[in-house]
């Protein structure tokens, strides 16, 4: 795209948000920064979070065992950079305006978008994925099957699609989107359900057709929807809290498995890891729960998609001083799924081990409730692109690279669990 094409697209992009009102009325991040902080003790990490739980001023991005993303407004730089001095902490800025991020994101979008097409040049609305479902179900009504989770908070359908050649198919469960902002995920996931339904290739066909596809490409529908319309870095569900004017809980701390121990969500509902008021308090995932719990018998395997950091993570999330008894069968068969990515040409690196153990204790979260209470014994997070060059405003670009590496990736999982034995069926 040329310079001058880019620029006229993202005046268009600014006229067409403004045309109702003459603004605007996105939450914007001008100037907000980006900070990569090392830490060395629980009271600096401790420090830190206290710190995240200031959503004016402050949001947690990534968090890691020695270190956390955080993202700094303008306006509380000065303090943040004399706290870091007096905490005894490293901080080195990686994203120096995130606001130019989203703006370079939404005119990629808006040029991509003109023909009206769905397609993974751009990242699509929950409109866009819902319409796009209905046509695939429609031009594919013998392999494919619609099926519902439930609704929202603010009553909006969530939705997944089921793919199966023939009977007898392992069956494989894709959860995305469960986070607002990872736009990434579902982008993933479509990209997905269109490769198993058109590629010719003899290798996405055999692993298209040998299992059964289990996918919904947005579960936090009403956290996706606010993404796009209101504030693009959202993370959590729409729910109004009881005790706080601070919205929404992380879905992927309120499965009733663990839920909050060992610290690993938190009691504020204004953090962005708040585990609720009680597990499966937000009906996204009480509808999740109902629906996996219906069928467990279909699903030798579940993944959760996420981003960023390019990890794959496997239970427990709840503690790192124990682990589960088939840990040595997940690590490899994380290790199958790293290698593949890592040997195509792109390079990419990803990390793998327990969620705990990797990471930071996060209980309450969608793989652990799978592998603790349903007996799905392959369970794992996989967090997409990067490592925080663009961290969740991933450009378009990276669409199908990502997805690209996520078939690769998950085809070598796959033969790695028919190599060990988990992709028996568990009904006859």
């Amino acid at each position: 795209m040329s310079v001058n094409i880019f620029l006229v697209a993202l005046a268009l992009v600014g006229l067409a948000q403004g045309a109702s009102f003459g603004q605007d009325t996105r939450i914007r991040y001008d100037n907000h920064s980006v900070y990569k902080v090392r830490f060395e003790t629980k009271d600096q990490r401790d420090w830190l979070r206290k710190l995240a739980e200031d959503r004016d001023n402050f949001k947690l991005w990534h968090e890691a065992k020695d270190e956390i993303h955080l993202m700094v407004s303008p306006g509380a730089l000065d303090d943040f950079q004399k706290e870091v001095l007096k905490a005894n902490v490293t901080a080195d800025i990686f994203i120096k305006n995130v606001q130019e991020l989203i703006n370079t994101e939404k005119a990629e979008n808006f040029m991509a978008a003109r023909d009206g097409s769905f397609g993974w040049s751009k990242y699509n609305t929950l409109d866009e994925i819902y319409a796009w479902l209905d046509e695939i179900l429609a031009a594919y009504p013998v392999i494919t099957e619609g099926f519902v989770l439930g609704q929202s908070y603010e009553n909006r359908t969530i939705r997944g699609i089921k793919i199966s050649y023939k009977s007898g198919n392992p069956g494989v469960f894709i959860e995305s989107n469960i986070h607002a902002r990872e736009w990434i995920t579902s982008a993933t996931a479509t990209w997905l359900i269109n490769e198993f339904l058109t590629s010719t290739d003899d290798f996405v066909r055999e692993l298209a057709e040998s299992h059964d596809w289990y996918i919904i490409p947005v579960l936090n529908v009403d956290g996706f929807v606010y993404t796009h319309e209101k504030d693009r870095m959202w993370r959590k569900t729409r729910q109004p809290s009881d005790i706080s004017t601070c919205v929404g809980v992380d879905p992927n701390r309120n499965y009733d498995s663990h839920w909050m121990e060992n610290g690993g969500a938190s009691e504020n509902p204004c953090a962005e890891d708040y585990g609720g008021p009680a597990p499966f308090s937000e009906p996204e995932i009480q509808a999740m729960a109902n629906y996996v719990s219906a069928n467990k018998e279909k699903f030798n395997v579940l993944i959760a998609f996420h981003s960023y950091s390019q990890l794959l993570l496997s239970p427990y999330g709840h503690t790192s001083e124990e682990f589960p008894p088939n840990f040595e069968d997940q690590m490899e068969v994380a290790k199958a799924y790293a290698d593949a990515v890592e040997s195509l040409p792109y390079g990419t690196v990803y990390r793998y081990g327990s969620s705990a153990g990797i990471l930071y204790p996060a209980s309450g979260a969608t793989i652990d409730w799978a592998y603790n209470e349903q007996d799905i014994e392959i369970t794992y997070t996989i967090e997409f692109r990067d490592t925080g060059r663009y961290g969740f405003i991933l450009p378009p670009t990276h669409i199908v690279p990502n997805a690209e590496e996520a078939l690769i990736g998950i085809a070598a999982l796959l033969d790695k669990c028919e190599e060990l034995g988990y992709l028996e069926l568990k009904t006859l």
